[in-house]
């Protein structure tokens, strides 16, 4: 699995959490919408993009991150 971080403008609904494949929803202080979480493949995140853009929801950005409960190695 891969982690992701897809950020879109406005405040989007917890309510839209099994929509988006059980990625979590968090509220930014700036106006902003965090959908996190494991995303299973390229394939899959392009379903979660093309999501978005159907839904006419501004995307901020997408960012694929270390994921948080990954071990840090020396």
């Amino acid at each position: 699995m891969n982690w992701y971080l897809i950020r879109i403008q406005g405040h989007l609904d917890q309510r839209w959490t099994a929509w988006f494949d059980g990625l979590a929803i968090t509220h930014e202080e700036d106006g902003t919408t965090a959908l996190q979480g494991d995303v299973a493949d390229q394939a899959a995140l392009h379903g979660l993009l093309t999501k978005v853009r159907d839904m006419g929801l501004p995307l901020v950005s997408v960012t694929h991150e270390a994921h948080p409960r990954q071990e840090q190695r020396p």
